[in-house]
């Protein structure tokens, strides 16, 4: 075994994005060729959802004409059933993306010789043991998020039943009703928001643990959020959860910027053949694939050059926090006498 880098130690926040940035720029090419396909295979997704979304958008408006409310129903109901489902699997690829890279940054972290292909072969090999706690992980969202939006829930309906038992009057009552339909979902809202963002810290090192680590759904499932439990230093900073916040934070706004900037000729492209936001006029006047489909691929190279900074740094995290909880550190440098 090789002995592990003399700087392997417990790490502050920002040593943690420095470091993760550092290995980026040494290993941009392992990197960037980890990444490509997984990027490759979120873009086909997703545009399979805009094509589609394009010829549902020409039914609702068809529907909405023709007042066929059963149509309409049924036609929405559809698109949200395909958003749902390519969501699901394009954060199942990022996350199997994730697993991918974290193979590769860990081991030559800790002074190993790892190669891009390794990663790639571990990302098939526990592809099933993954999709299984990815599943599980799903539910624990669903439950999270419906637990959080229950209170907004709960004022919508109590105003909704005032506003039906004071119709017609003017009272206290009814404007207190009013207020609460409008609150609820407001409040709804921000119960969506916060059930996402604790999926996100909750299940952060789910793909790093998977990528080290030879456990079953369940144990892998429970291993992830013990390392993101307590804290492991004092002060604010040293709480688990506002570590993995603040790099979250980091890394969601790599990826929206790197996004952003990489679509823009796409976005250029789809203004300049009239507003994408006008489901009318973009089907009076659709942009040609032959100019679209080369920028959209564009942005596909621009992330898949960008975006491993941001899976680095869950790599990173992963490997602090076995040093900080476990003494990994200390337990390379005695297996290594």
């Amino acid at each position: 075994m090789s002995p592990p880098p003399s700087d392997l130690r417990p790490l502050t926040v920002g040593e943690i994005i420095d470091r993760a940035a550092t290995f980026w720029r040494k290993h941009f090419k392992a990197l960037f060729l980890l990444s490509l396909g997984f990027n490759l295979v979120s873009y086909i997704l997703t545009k399979a959802l805009q094509l589609a979304a394009q010829r549902n958008s020409a039914a609702l408006l068809a529907a909405a004409r023709g007042e066929d409310m059963a149509a309409l129903g049924s036609e929405y109901a559809r698109f949200l059933l395909m958003l749902t489902g390519v969501l699901g699997i394009t954060f199942w690829v990022y996350s199997l993306n994730t697993l991918a890279v974290a193979r590769y940054v860990v081991p030559t972290q800790l002074g190993e010789l790892a190669r891009p292909a390794d990663g790639l072969q571990r990302a098939l090999k526990q592809m099933g043991t993954f999709t299984g706690a990815y599943l599980l992980s799903l539910l624990w969202a669903v439950g999270a998020i419906l637990l959080m939006m229950l209170p907004g829930l709960l004022l919508t309906g109590v105003g909704g039943v005032i506003v039906l038992r004071t119709e017609g009057a003017i009272s206290g009552a009814r404007v207190l009703g009013w207020i609460l339909l409008a609150g609820g979902p407001i409040l709804m809202g921000l119960g969506l928001v916060g059930g996402l963002l604790w999926y996100l810290l909750r299940f952060s090192l789910l793909a790093p643990v998977l990528a080290m680590e030879d456990l079953p759904v369940v144990r892998s499932f429970r291993r992830s959020g013990a390392l993101l439990s307590g804290r492991v230093a004092p002060g604010f900073t040293g709480r688990v959860t506002v570590r993995v916040m603040l790099l979250v934070t980091v890394v969601s706004i790599i990826l929206i910027s790197v996004s952003i900037l990489c679509g823009l000729p796409a976005m250029l492209i789809q203004f300049t053949h009239g507003n994408p936001m006008n489901p009318e006029a973009a089907a009076a006047n659709p942009v040609p694939q032959s100019l679209l489909v080369p920028a959209e691929l564009l942005q596909v190279v621009g992330q898949a050059v960008f975006n491993p900074l941001g899976l680095v740094v869950y790599a990173m995290l992963y490997l602090d926090m076995r040093v900080r909880r476990e003494g990994l550190d200390l337990e390379r440098r005695v297996e290594a006498r």
